[in-house]
């Protein structure tokens, strides 16, 4: 893998994720694009808007991006994620799929 910088969509999502800003983070998805998060997968909009008005309230969790690399046509985000959740802070991977500037698909693992 290879240290790179983040794709202006996927830096957008996270500075989003972090204010807590749900429209900011639901504007870099495409249409149709899936996230898959908690072994649950939400495709569309509405329901990824679901997914991070929960994680939000639930976990107001806030990323701290510690590597980026390029794989197999996916930006890989390793990043500290703290919030209010038992292990605060952990160490997460996200695994964005980008289609025309947008997110297409994101794994959280």
């Amino acid at each position: 893998m290879q240290t790179t910088t983040l794709p202006t969509s996927v830096a957008a999502y996270l500075a989003g994720a972090n204010a807590q800003d749900i429209d900011a983070q639901i504007a870099c998805f495409s249409e149709n694009a899936v996230v898959h998060d908690e072994g649950q997968s939400r495709q569309g909009l509405a329901a990824i808007r679901e997914w991070a008005e929960e994680a939000s309230r639930k976990y107001r969790p806030s990323v701290d991006v510690l590597n980026v690399a390029e794989k197999d046509g996916r930006t890989i985000v390793t990043g500290k994620v703290s919030g209010d959740f038992p292990g605060s802070p952990i160490e997460l991977h996200y695994a964005f799929v980008l289609q025309e500037g947008k997110i297409d698909r994101l794994e959280i693992s």
